[in-house]
Protein backbone atom coordinates (compact mmCIF):
# COMPACT_ATOMS: atom_id res chain seq x y z
CA UNK A 1 0.00 0.00 0.00
CA UNK A 2 1.67 3.20 -1.11
CA UNK A 3 -0.83 6.02 -1.00
CA UNK A 4 -3.75 7.15 1.24
CA UNK A 5 -6.36 9.77 1.78
CA UNK A 6 -8.62 10.46 4.13
CA UNK A 7 -7.87 10.17 5.76
CA UNK A 8 -7.65 8.65 6.08
CA UNK A 9 -7.12 8.11 9.28
CA UNK A 10 -6.07 5.03 10.14
CA UNK A 11 -4.79 4.18 13.31
CA UNK A 12 -4.55 1.79 16.15
CA UNK A 13 -6.60 0.23 18.84
CA UNK A 14 -5.98 1.75 22.18
CA UNK A 15 -6.74 -0.14 25.36
CA UNK A 16 -5.02 2.15 27.80
CA UNK A 17 -1.46 3.38 27.47
CA UNK A 18 -0.16 1.54 30.53
CA UNK A 19 -1.64 -1.73 29.31
CA UNK A 20 -1.09 -1.38 25.56
CA UNK A 21 -1.08 -5.00 24.47
CA UNK A 22 1.72 -6.40 22.40
CA UNK A 23 0.83 -8.26 19.26
CA UNK A 24 -0.66 -7.68 15.86
CA UNK A 25 -3.95 -5.90 15.27
CA UNK A 26 -5.86 -5.74 11.99
CA UNK A 27 -8.50 -3.34 10.81
CA UNK A 28 -11.84 -5.13 10.90
CA UNK A 29 -14.06 -2.34 9.55
CA UNK A 30 -13.84 1.36 8.91
CA UNK A 31 -15.64 4.43 7.67
CA UNK A 32 -13.46 7.25 6.34
CA UNK A 33 -15.31 10.40 5.25
CA UNK A 34 -13.81 13.53 3.73
CA UNK A 35 -15.77 16.79 3.56
CA UNK A 36 -15.26 19.63 1.11
CA UNK A 37 -17.30 22.81 1.18
CA UNK A 38 -18.36 24.81 -1.87
CA UNK A 39 -20.31 28.08 -1.62
CA UNK A 40 -23.35 26.25 -3.04
CA UNK A 41 -23.14 22.92 -1.19
CA UNK A 42 -21.19 20.59 1.09
CA UNK A 43 -19.84 17.29 -0.24
CA UNK A 44 -19.04 14.15 1.75
CA UNK A 45 -17.15 11.24 0.20
CA UNK A 46 -16.96 7.98 2.13
CA UNK A 47 -14.85 4.83 1.86
CA UNK A 48 -15.43 1.59 3.72
CA UNK A 49 -12.60 -0.23 1.94
CA UNK A 50 -9.59 0.63 4.12
CA UNK A 51 -7.25 -2.16 5.19
CA UNK A 52 -4.79 -1.84 8.03
CA UNK A 53 -2.32 -3.46 10.37
CA UNK A 54 -0.79 -2.35 13.66
CA UNK A 55 2.11 -4.01 15.46
CA UNK A 56 2.66 -3.31 19.16
CA UNK A 57 5.84 -4.48 20.89
CA UNK A 58 8.41 -3.23 23.41
CA UNK A 59 9.32 -0.41 20.99
CA UNK A 60 5.73 0.90 20.83
CA UNK A 61 2.95 0.64 18.27
CA UNK A 62 3.38 1.22 14.54
CA UNK A 63 0.53 1.17 12.06
CA UNK A 64 -0.24 1.27 8.34
CA UNK A 65 -3.68 1.92 6.86
CA UNK A 66 -4.55 2.21 3.18
CA UNK A 67 -7.59 2.78 1.00
CA UNK A 68 -8.08 3.06 -2.76
CA UNK A 69 -8.74 6.66 -3.84
CA UNK A 70 -11.58 5.48 -6.09
CA UNK A 71 -13.33 3.85 -3.10
CA UNK A 72 -14.42 7.27 -1.76
CA UNK A 73 -17.94 7.84 -3.05
CA UNK A 74 -20.39 10.70 -2.68
CA UNK A 75 -23.94 10.96 -3.97
CA UNK A 76 -22.71 11.89 -7.48
CA UNK A 77 -20.68 9.47 -9.62
CA UNK A 78 -19.57 12.30 -11.96
CA UNK A 79 -18.21 14.23 -8.96
CA UNK A 80 -16.43 11.08 -7.76
CA UNK A 81 -14.69 10.68 -11.12
CA UNK A 82 -13.64 14.33 -11.01
CA UNK A 83 -12.30 13.80 -7.46
CA UNK A 84 -10.12 10.92 -8.69
CA UNK A 85 -8.85 13.17 -11.49
CA UNK A 86 -8.23 16.20 -9.22
CA UNK A 87 -6.32 14.07 -6.70
CA UNK A 88 -4.15 12.38 -9.36
CA UNK A 89 -5.76 9.03 -8.52
CA UNK A 90 -4.76 7.41 -11.81
CA UNK A 91 -1.05 7.73 -11.00
CA UNK A 92 -1.46 7.57 -7.20
CA UNK A 93 -4.34 5.11 -6.68
CA UNK A 94 -3.91 4.58 -2.92
CA UNK A 95 -4.06 6.71 0.18
CA UNK A 96 -1.60 5.44 2.82
CA UNK A 97 -1.17 6.38 6.46
CA UNK A 98 1.90 5.30 8.43
CA UNK A 99 2.53 6.23 12.02
CA UNK A 100 3.10 5.56 15.69
CA UNK A 101 1.34 5.99 19.01
CA UNK A 102 3.04 8.76 20.98
CA UNK A 103 1.04 8.67 24.20
CA UNK A 104 -2.25 8.93 26.05
CA UNK A 105 -4.36 12.06 25.85
CA UNK A 106 -7.00 12.53 28.50
CA UNK A 107 -9.28 9.79 29.78
CA UNK A 108 -10.29 8.24 26.45
CA UNK A 109 -7.77 9.57 23.98
CA UNK A 110 -4.56 8.50 22.29
CA UNK A 111 -2.12 10.88 20.56
CA UNK A 112 -0.69 9.70 17.26
CA UNK A 113 2.03 10.91 14.91
CA UNK A 114 1.55 9.86 11.29
CA UNK A 115 2.14 10.70 7.67
CA UNK A 116 -0.50 10.62 4.98
CA UNK A 117 0.62 9.85 1.45
CA UNK A 118 -2.03 11.06 -0.98
CA UNK A 119 -2.11 12.50 -4.50
CA UNK A 120 1.63 11.92 -4.83
CA UNK A 121 2.47 14.07 -1.79
CA UNK A 122 3.22 13.27 1.86
CA UNK A 123 2.12 15.35 4.85
CA UNK A 124 3.07 14.73 8.49
CA UNK A 125 0.56 15.25 11.30
CA UNK A 126 1.78 15.33 14.93
CA UNK A 127 -0.11 14.63 18.14
CA UNK A 128 -3.51 14.03 16.54
CA UNK A 129 -5.91 12.77 19.21
CA UNK A 130 -8.38 9.95 18.59
CA UNK A 131 -11.02 8.82 21.08
CA UNK A 132 -11.25 5.11 21.71
CA UNK A 133 -13.47 2.52 23.30
CA UNK A 134 -12.23 -0.90 24.32
CA UNK A 135 -14.99 -3.32 23.38
CA UNK A 136 -13.12 -6.31 24.88
CA UNK A 137 -9.44 -7.34 25.25
CA UNK A 138 -9.27 -8.21 21.54
CA UNK A 139 -11.39 -5.47 20.01
CA UNK A 140 -11.11 -1.67 20.07
CA UNK A 141 -12.95 1.13 18.31
CA UNK A 142 -11.82 4.66 17.76
CA UNK A 143 -12.99 7.91 16.22
CA UNK A 144 -11.30 11.13 15.28
CA UNK A 145 -10.95 13.91 12.76
CA UNK A 146 -7.86 14.74 10.75
CA UNK A 147 -7.80 18.45 9.92
CA UNK A 148 -6.36 18.06 6.40
CA UNK A 149 -6.37 20.67 3.66
CA UNK A 150 -6.10 20.55 -0.12
CA UNK A 151 -2.86 22.57 0.17
CA UNK A 152 -1.37 19.78 2.33
CA UNK A 153 -1.30 17.64 -0.83
CA UNK A 154 -0.89 20.41 -3.43
CA UNK A 155 -4.36 19.80 -4.86
CA UNK A 156 -5.78 22.81 -6.73
CA UNK A 157 -9.29 23.50 -5.34
CA UNK A 158 -11.90 22.19 -7.80
CA UNK A 159 -14.50 24.77 -8.78
CA UNK A 160 -18.12 24.86 -9.85
CA UNK A 161 -19.56 27.88 -11.66
CA UNK A 162 -16.22 29.62 -11.25
CA UNK A 163 -16.29 29.26 -7.45
CA UNK A 164 -13.63 27.01 -5.85
CA UNK A 165 -14.18 24.75 -2.87
CA UNK A 166 -12.67 25.83 0.45
CA UNK A 167 -9.17 24.59 1.25
CA UNK A 168 -10.35 22.75 4.38
CA UNK A 169 -10.82 18.98 3.91
CA UNK A 170 -11.46 17.36 7.32
CA UNK A 171 -11.44 13.57 7.35
CA UNK A 172 -13.67 11.78 9.86
CA UNK A 173 -12.29 8.40 10.91
CA UNK A 174 -14.22 5.53 12.53
CA UNK A 175 -12.43 2.21 12.87
CA UNK A 176 -12.73 -1.13 14.60
CA UNK A 177 -9.52 -3.10 15.18
CA UNK A 178 -9.20 -6.74 16.30
CA UNK A 179 -6.20 -8.48 17.82
CA UNK A 180 -4.91 -11.48 15.89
Amino acid sequence: MRKIFAFLALLIPAVGWAAMPTGTWVLEKSTLTYTVTHPLHVVHGTSREAKGKCVCDADGCRFLVGAPVKSFVSSDSNRDLHMVEATRGATNPMVAVRGTVVGPKGKDGMALDFEIEFAGKTKAYKGVVFNYTQVDPKKAQFRGVIQATLKDFEIPPPSLLGMPVKDSMPIEVEMTWVKK
